[in-house]
C-alpha cells in the first residue's frame, strides 16, 4: 500500500511541477481525472459493481471527451489484468505446466490442470463471439447502464438469498458452460462480469473462492486478446490520445485492482453480497436520474 501511495505521489509532484507556471491548470485537471478514473476501473473491475457502467457515468461527471471510451477501457482493462495475473500467478504457473505435461509428455497426474484450463476457455467462448459481434452496437448511455446497474443489484440479491445453502466444491464441465453463457452478457456497459460470473457460478452451488477463481482466471484468459487490441487500436486511432491520462490511469487500474482483489478474495462472503446489491441498485438509479439531468 505504501508502494502505491508512494508511485501516486510521484506521479502527482510531477505534473504539479510540470504546471509551476500556472499556464496549464486546466491540463493537471484533466490528468487528475484520469487517474481518479484509473482508481475507479480498479475498484470496480474486482467488485461487481461494473467497471464499464462506473467510467461511463464518471466520464460524464466529469465532463471528459472520452469519444475513445473503448480504447480507454482497454486500456485500463489491460492495468486489471496485469494485477489479477500477478494475484494469481501461483495458480496460472501451475495450470499452464499442467496443461504442457498432460498434452507434451501425457501424465495423468496433470489430467486436472488440462480439464480446468479447458472448462475456463469454454467459459469465455460466449462473451468472445458475443463480444466480436455487437460490442460496437450496444447502448452505452446513462440510461442503459442506469437500468444495467440495477439489474447486477437485483442478481446479487437474489444470490444473497440462497446464501444458507451447501456448497459443492467442484467445478464441472456443465458448471463452466453455464458461467461462459452468464459473462457473455457482461459484454453490456452496467453489467458486471465478476458478479454476472459470481451469479452463475453461486446459483450452481458452487463455494464463493471456487467461483471467484474461476472468474478471475476467465478474466485473464479473455483479457488477453482484449489487451492486443487496445493497443492496436490505440496506435491506429486518428484521434488524439492523452498519453499521460492514460498511462496513469493504467497504473492506478493496476494498483487498485490489486488492492481490491486481496480484499475480496480474504474478507467478502455470499452473507456481504446484499451490501454490492444495494450500492448497484443506488448507483443505477443516480445514473438514470442524471441522464434527465445532464
Amino acid at each position: 500500500m505504501k508502494v502505491i501511495v508512494s508511485i501516486l505521489a510521484y506521479f502527482i509532484f510531477i505534473i504539479v511541477c510540470y504546471n509551476k507556471d500556472g499556464d496549464k491548470m486546466i491540463e493537471f485537471i484533466e490528468i487528475l481525472k484520469y487517474i481518479i478514473l484509473g482508481i475507479i476501473q480498479g475498484i470496480t473491475e474486482v467488485f461487481p459493481v461494473s467497471s464499464s457502467g462506473h467510467l461511463t457515468l464518471f466520464s460524464r461527471l466529469f465532463n471528459m471527451d472520452l469519444s475513445n471510451l473503448t480504447i480507454f477501457l482497454m486500456i485500463t482493462n489491460t492495468g486489471s489484468f496485469f494485477a489479477l495475473f500477478y494475484f494469481f500467478r501461483k495458480d496460472v504457473t501451475q495450470l499452464i505446466k499442467g496443461t504442457w505435461h498432460y498434452l507434451i509428455r501425457h501424465e495423468e497426474t496433470s489430467k486436472e490442470d488440462f480439464h480446468y484450463v479447458a472448462k475456463l476457455l469454454i467459459a469465455v467462448i460466449p462473451i468472445g463471439i458475443f463480444g466480436y459481434f455487437f460490442k460496437d452496437s450496444l447502448p452505452n448511455d446513462l440510461l442503459s447502464v442506469g437500468f444495467a446497474l440495477i439489474l447486477t443489484g437485483l442478481l446479487l440479491y437474489f444470490v444473497y438469498k440462497v446464501k444458507d445453502i451447501q456448497w459443492k466444491r467442484q467445478i464441472t464441465w456443465k458448471n463452466a458452460l453455464i458461467i461462459g453463457a452468464f459473462q457473455m452478457f457482461a459484454i453490456f456497459p452496467g453489467i458486471s462480469r465478476s458478479g454476472i460470473t459470481m451469479t452463475g457460478g453461486l446459483i450452481q452451488k458452487i463455494e464463493l473462492k471456487k467461483v471467484l477463481k474461476f472468474s478471475f482466471l476467465s478474466y485473464i484468459v479473455v483479457s488477453i486478446p482484449v489487451m492486443f487490441l487496445g493497443i492496436y487500436d490505440a496506435w491506429t486511432t486518428a484521434e488524439s490520445i492523452n498519453l499521460i491520462g492514460y498511462g496513469l490511469a493504467f497504473v492506478m487500474s493496476f494498483a487498485f485492482s490489486l488492492i481490491s482483489i486481496r480484499f475480496l478474495y480474504n474478507y467478502v462472503k455470499v452473507k456481504n453480497l446484499i451490501y454490492f446489491a444495494g450500492y448497484c441498485v443506488f448507483i443505477g438509479i443516480t445514473s438514470i436520474v442524471l441522464y434527465f439531468v445532464l
